[in-house]
């Protein structure tokens, strides 16, 4: 499998596969809000369009980077968000770097959202596409995100691999800015245990599929059947 790690700017074109990873929180949060009983979550281009969104459906349930906000239900923290039922509910979601990435390859044949607690789940749907090529979209700090690029690493190689070792790409995460900045609440809308539950591995049987419903960008697990040589997914 060939393999790119990019990062938004850097994306020319749509590729025909793309993960896009953002541990620190946008897809580590998704997960949480499908393992709490979301049906789907709309990934939102701007604040706006997310108020827009929760103004046409109220009983849609709105997200965002940073402290809470008018208009928004709760933030981007999966600490914040294991908490709450959202059985059946909509979700509408815009973040600083995870939407955005999401997105920017919207057009691509397969967009798969991505953070360690999916990690086994997307490298088996990985390997049971069996694509030739596979965009890695780094999305955290210009494509530069420690944390990011480990988890992109450790899926690409999982998915040839089924036997990595995760330590050295979790340690990577843990040691990144990103971590140290939820750690030292320099970041708003942070619950103290958020960093632990980035750094989760497998935490969700699921994987992370975005495809364009109409105008919008619509995330929805999938599940993914055990594979040879690994515990059941």
């Amino acid at each position: 499998m060939d393999t790119r790690f990019l990062g938004i700017a850097d994306l020319v074109e749509a590729p025909p596969v793309a993960v896009v990873v953002d541990v620190m929180r946008a897809f580590t949060v998704a997960a949480w809000a499908f393992a709490q009983g979301a049906e789907k979550i709309v990934l939102a281009e701007s604040l706006d369009g997310a108020l827009a969104l929760k103004a046409r459906h109220p009983d849609w349930v709105a997200l965002k980077d940073g402290p809470p906000a008018p208009g928004f239900d709760t933030v981007n923290s999966p600490g914040m968000l294991r908490s709450m039922d959202l059985g059946g509910r909509t979700v509408v979601q815009k973040t600083t770097a995870g939407t955005v990435g999401a997105l920017a390859v919207k057009d691509a044949s397969l967009v798969l959202c991505a953070s360690f607690v999916v990690a086994q789940a997307t490298a088996g749907l990985l390997r049971t596409r069996a694509s030739d090529s596979v965009t890695f979209v780094v999305t955290g700090e210009n494509g530069q995100a420690e944390e990011d690029l480990a988890c992109a690493q450790y899926i690409a190689r999982r998915a040839t691999e089924a036997a990595t070792d995760a330590a050295g790409f979790l340690r990577r995460a843990a040691e990144s800015r990103a971590a140290a900045e939820l750690a030292e609440r320099v970041r708003q809308g942070v619950h103290p245990d958020d960093v632990a539950l980035c750094l989760e591995l497998d935490r969700f049987p699921f994987a992370m599929v975005a495809t364009l419903e109409g105008s919008l960008m619509v995330l929805r697990p999938r599940a993914v059947p055990s594979l040879s040589g690994e515990d059941p997914v």
